[in-house]
This record gives structure tokens, sequence and C-alpha cells, in this order.
């Protein structure tokens, strides 16, 4: 029975404890063997993350007991932590390498065997120290074994005091205590580096890099070197990419061509290149299917992302789609591409192949992430791991409508509709709901359309989402990714507002009862939109970028430090935009009630820059909370802070939409 009550004021069994113990994902699969191993968030541990097997019998299992935590520091938002190998039982079994997250050391574990990991890489007291991403196990490498792999060194003490390269670490530990005994594969002509493909006759290796001030979505460059018989790089030589295309993947195929994935079309798309020419000559590339206007990869956020494997027999799985992603199989002889069966809407960047299966990480709308196969000799989709389990009745949990509004000069603007929902509950009649305008992070990134019980926990209680993939968002092109060069605070502001006021007009929500949230990036913009229009009632800043200027001068790491090159400008040339932009210079048309959420490690958006806005509105009787969480660092990862912060967050809302929330602390709000 259905019975009105207000909006926000629904009964729910989505608690905050709920919601917080799905935060994360599992991420980096990889095959060892005939297992499947990948990572998990572990958020009740201290936000850790583990390492996972199933083994072939089905059975699965944590690797990596508390206090392991395989997650990599490199560039800081990290990448490929870990990399194992199949063993004999005579031999041990299984032999996994990883990165430990505390001391960022590389660890060798037999899993199998009775000894705990043991450290292959020194420690350093200068500046970050030692880091270690996108692992590549060559246990014929050398009198002991190697592992291939990217190294990031710290040379002073600052962020930006850093290089990195391409690095050998032997196998038998003799680099524990030793930084000498790490050989330096490539050499340091560029800022950043992925980890080495290595083609299938051990003859050459290929890898991404770029320099600043380009991100890795603006202009890549792949390097292929010849490996000599001692295992060095010579000859090493740029093959494709440059200033204005940005590769995000590669592979070798067995014939001795270089797959690899390029946005020269305005799409990435993939391509095909046959790196057998004379030095200097680039062999023209060839498109592996017809252009669909889709991507097939993404921005490169960590080192060693991946949205395409070859296969035995030529096939290659993509993961492809517009606004979405969808997992394939593409004959690159025919360029018939097939799409695996089954619910999921969004995979993650990350795919292994075993035989003729192929392993992801997907979602639904009805699901959280979870490990999933696809059988290409039979058509069958399973899942294998992290299997989702509903934590509440089904029905709490709200239809997204994918919807696209017009913007100024008549733009498109994607975004995802989650209307208030409840299998018992509507509104009164008459009263419209109040909604939450959601910002992503990046802001080179996008919502996927996937559950997210932080979402059903607003919705089930009778406040609307609305997630805006505003211009800048990837998913949809190089040209809407394009949109934000030089205008952010702008576009992505103009945007969400256009949403919600859309949303208003049309009778879908309360135009008085509108709130905005996002954390990073996300957080900018929703600090920006209450600096910069007066649609939000209210709103959520987390682990924000709110003084351009500081930020670009030493506030940030080595990674973004010249990110604000394409976003605003280049700071030389246009002073007046980092000043005019930031809402630490706007602070005094802030006037509606606000919380802040920062961690006290985070070294991306540090705490002086919530505390430079706080000191910018003091004394001006602007309601608002700061919630500040030890060993957090960018984005919380631990469940009381997690609990915290959603429970903070509806408070917020319930004091300023005007409704009583018996369910939560209520959110000290000062002037």
């Amino acid at each position: 029975m259905v019975t009105a009550a207000p909006y926000g004021t629904w009964p729910s069994p989505v608690d905050a404890a709920v919601a917080a113990s799905q935060d994360g994902r599992p991420e980096y699969v990889q095959a060892v063997g005939d297992e499947v191993w990948w990572t998990e968030p572990r958020p009740a541990e201290g936000g850790r993350r583990t390492l996972v097997r199933r083994r072939a019998d089905g059975t699965v299992e944590t690797v990596l007991p508390e206090p392991w935590n395989p997650r990599s520091r490199v560039i800081e938002y990290g990448g490929v932590p870990w990399a194992g190998i199949a063993r004999t039982p005579e031999e041990g079994g299984p032999l996994v390498v990883f990165v430990h997250h505390p001391d960022q050391r590389l660890y060798a574990y037999a899993p199998d065997g009775p000894d705990a990991p043991r450290p292959l890489t020194p420690l350093s007291g200068t500046g970050g120290g030692l880091r270690w991403a996108d692992p590549r196990l060559l246990p014929e490498r050398g009198p002991h074994g190697e592992v291939w792999c990217v190294l990031e060194e710290f040379t002073g003490p600052s962020p930006t005091d850093v290089r990195r390269v391409i690095a050998a670490v032997p196998l038998d530990g003799s680099a524990a205590g030793d930084r000498a005994a790490v050989r330096e594969l490539s050499d340091d002509r560029h800022r950043f580096v992925t980890g080495p493909e290595i083609s299938h006759d051990g003859r050459r290796a290929a890898w991404i890099a770029w320099d600043h001030p380009r991100m890795p979505w603006d202009g890549t460059v792949v390097m292929m070197a010849e490996i000599t018989g001692d295992g060095a790089f010579t000859g090493v030589r740029p093959l494709v990419g440059g200033d204005d295309e940005a590769v995000a993947q590669i592979a070798w195929d067995r014939d001795g061509s270089l797959v690899f994935v390029s946005d020269i079309s305005g799409w990435w798309e993939l391509q095909r290149l046959r790196p057998d020419a004379p030095a200097g000559a680039v062999v023209p590339t060839s498109r592996l299917c017809a252009p669909r206007g889709e991507e097939f990869g993404g921005p490169l956020w960590k080192i060693g992302l991946s949205w395409f494997r070859l296969m035995e027999g030529g096939l290659i799985a993509v993961l492809h789609g517009r606004g979405t992603s969808r997992l394939g199989i593409l004959d690159p002889e025919t360029g018939e591409l097939v799409d695996a069966a089954g619910p999921w809407t969004a995979w993650s960047d990350t795919l292994a192949v075993q035989d003729t299966r192929v392993i992801g990480i997907a979602a639904s709308p009805a699901t959280s992430y979870e490990v999933v196969e696809l059988d290409t000799a039979t058509g069958h989709t399973r899942t294998l791991g992290a299997a989702h389990r509903d934590l509440v009745d089904p029905a709490y949990y709200p239809e997204p409508r994918v919807r696209t509004f017009t913007g100024p000069d008549g733009r498109e603007i994607h975004a995802h509709v989650y209307p208030p929902h409840h299998p018992a509950r509507t509104g009164p009649e008459g009263e419209l709901p109040p909604y939450v305008v959601r910002a992503h992070g990046g802001p080179t990134g996008h919502f996927p359309l996937v559950l997210d019980l932080e979402t059903v926990y607003l919705t089930s209680r009778g406040i609307g989402v609305v997630e805006v993939n505003y211009g800048g968002s990837t998913g949809y092109g190089l040209a809407y990714r394009e949109r934000l060069r030089g205008r952010w605070g702008v576009v992505d502001v103009e945007d969400c507002a256009a949403v919600a006021t859309a949303l208003a007009d049309e009778g879908t929500a309360d135009g008085d009862r509108l709130a905005i949230s996002g954390g990073s990036a996300g957080g900018w913009t929703a600090a920006a939109s209450l600096t910069g229009t007066d649609v939000y009632a209210c709103g959520t800043i987390s682990y924000p970028v709110l003084d351009l200027e500081g930020w670009a001068a030493g506030g940030t790491h080595d990674f973004e430090s010249r990110y604000l090159d394409s976003l605003i400008g280049p700071y030389a040339e246009v002073p007046e935009r980092y000043r005019e932009r930031s809402p630490v210079n706007r602070a005094d048309r802030l006037r509606v009630p606000f919380l802040l959420l920062q961690g006290l490690d985070d070294p991306i958006c540090p705490p002086a820059q919530c505390e430079r806005l706080l000191a910018a509105i003091e004394g001006r009787g602007v309601p608002h909370a700061y919630l500040t969480f030890e060993g957090e660092s960018h984005g919380f990862r631990r469940t009381g802070t997690l609990v915290r912060a959603l429970e903070a967050e509806l408070s917020l809302y319930a004091q300023t939409f005007g409704f009583d929330r018996d369910d939560v602390p209520k959110l000290e709000l000062t002037k």
C-alpha cells in the first residue's frame, strides 16, 4: 500500500553503514594460469585493498591478509599494483609481486608457501621516496628473474622533484637494501611513462610517454626500444602519437604489429601500426573497424588501464560505447563487432583474457561492480567473483533516466536522472521533490550508469539525484571533451545549472530546493556554482580545488601540477582568470549553507584549500560545517568516514529543505 508523505521524510532501510559497505569496487583483474585474480576494497579494514584469487575449481579466497594493502601511489592516483605468474606446486605455486601502500615497496609472495611477503625494493628518505607501478614479471630475465615496471623516484622535498623511468628489479631481493641493484631501462627524457609492453619474440618493448603541460588525454607518444641480449634498451625512438594525439593503450600482436587506441579521429579508436619500417619512418596506421562515433578507450588517470585485449586466433576483446561502455568481440579482419549478452551497462577499464574467455569488471543500475566472464566459444556470460548482493530490497532502487538537456548556445548536456523512489511512499499531491545535482571529479571523467547506494540513500528518502556529465566529460568524443578547455569553472557550472533549472522548469524538481554536490574537481564545480549562481539552496563540497593560484604554485602533486594550463590557460598569460574564477576570491557571493569534507592526508587537494575558503567567509554569517578526517587522502575509503560524511550531507539537506530526520546526527552549522 502506497501512502503519501513529504519528500525527504520517507523511512529507508538504506542507512549510511549499508551504503558505505559497498563503497569501492574490484580492480585490476588478471589471469594467473587457469586462475583469475583481482583486487578488492575493504572499507571496514581501515580502507585497505586486498588481492583475491579464484581457483580453477571456483573457490575464491583472499591472498593478502591484513595489514597488506596492494595499492600504488605513482602519480598519486596509482595504477596496476600487482602481477602474477603460474608455477607448478614443485616450484612453490603461483608467484605474485605487489606494491604495499604504506611503504610503496615492491614485495614478492608465494601464497601457497609458508613465507610472508618479502621486499624487493629499498626505501628512500627523499621526498615521496621510491614508488612502483604497472609491473611485468619476467622470471627468465637475469640469473634470478626480474620485474620490469614504472619507477617514480623523488629527488627532493617538493612534489614536483620527481623523475620516472622504466626499471628492472631483481626477483632475488638483492635490491631490497640497494638502490644501485635496480637497473634503469629507459632514460628520463619524458616526465611520465607507463610500464613496458614486450613483444612476443622478446626483442622489442613499447610504452606510452608524455610531458608537462599535457595530460595523457591531451597528447602522448608511443616509444619503442630494441631489447638486447642482456636485457637493456637500445635504439629508442618514437612510433606514433604527439602533442595533439592521445594514445591510451598499446599491445603487441603476434605478427609483430602494434595495436593501440588513439583519438586522432576525434574518438578513441583501435589502430594498427607496423614498426618494421626504417628508423624515422612511420608506416601509416590502419583503423581496425569502421568509424562508429564511439569510444574504444578513455582517460589514463591510472598507469596501466586497459580497454582492449588481444586474443588467441586474432579476435580482440574491446570496451566501447558512447556515454557508457559495453564488452564486445571485434574481428579485425571483417570489422564485425559482437557485444556480450547480459545486463551490465558499464565496464571498468581493466580486462584479462584466458584462452577463449574474457574477464572484466562490470555493473548496472541494479548491480554493483562484479567480476564477469565472457566465454567467446559459447557466448555465455557469468559472474566469477565479487558478486553483487542486494543488501536491501531492490524495490528501493531508483530507475535512472538517461537524459540529454540543452545548455547555453544550444549545446547538448548529458545526465542521469534518479527520481525519488520508494515502494511504499509517494510525495503529497502538489509537492515537488528536492534534488541534488552531482558533479563528477576529474574533471576529465564521467558518471557511469551503475547502482550507487549513496544515490539510493537519498532517493529512498524522497530526494532526487541528477548526475551531470557536463561538457569536458569523457565518453562523448574529443569535441565534447574539449569544451572545457580554458573554460573550467564556466562550462561545468553552466551545464549543471542548466540541468537543474530544466528539471525545475519542467516540474520534475522543486526549484527552491536544489543542492549541488561533488568531490575533487566536482568539489570545485560545486563551490564555483555556489559562488557564481543563485540556483542552489545549499551544497556539499568534498576535498576540492578552491584556490587556483595556490594550487598551481606548488599546491598539488606533480601529475596535475600543469593541468590548469589546459583547463584555465597558462598562468603567465591569463593570471586574471585564476583570480576571478577561484571560489576563495568570490567568497562574498557565498550566501547559502554548505558542508566541507576534507581528508587531512590529501596530497592532491590539501586541507589548505578548504582553510583559505573558511578564512574568506569568517564573520560573514554564512552557515557551514567543516569536517576533517585523519588518515584519509583524496577520496574517502574508511567505513567510519563514509558514514559520517553521508549522514552529515543528509542533515544539511534536511535543515536547508525544511524536513526532519531523526535517523542521523544533526550537523552543527556555524556562522
